[in-house]
């Protein structure tokens, strides 16, 4: 059930990041360290959205392998007490 409200609400709002930038039609230029380039700004807005959301779905999944990682050792330590 969790995973369903998060799947609805991450595309709420993705369908507002959509709008939002479809209502703009200006051309926005990124400069970054080694070129520059020219986006719209729907194009910008969805490139960043996703961007965050793939930081955000690691991030997410490197502390749960985290807590994986600890509760393992944990179980280790606790057997080896009893031996």
């Amino acid at each position: 059930m969790r995973l369903y409200i998060t799947v609805i609400l991450f595309l709420i709002l993705l369908a507002i990041a959509f709008v939002f930038g479809s209502q703009n039609d200006q051309v926005l230029t990124l400069n970054y360290l080694i070129a520059k380039t020219n986006l719209s700004v729907a194009a910008a807005v969805s490139l960043f959205t996703s961007i965050g959301f793939v930081l955000g779905l690691l991030f997410a999944l490197f502390w749960k392998l985290l807590g994986m990682i600890k509760s393992s050792k944990n179980n280790q330590l606790n057997t080896e007490k009893k031996s």
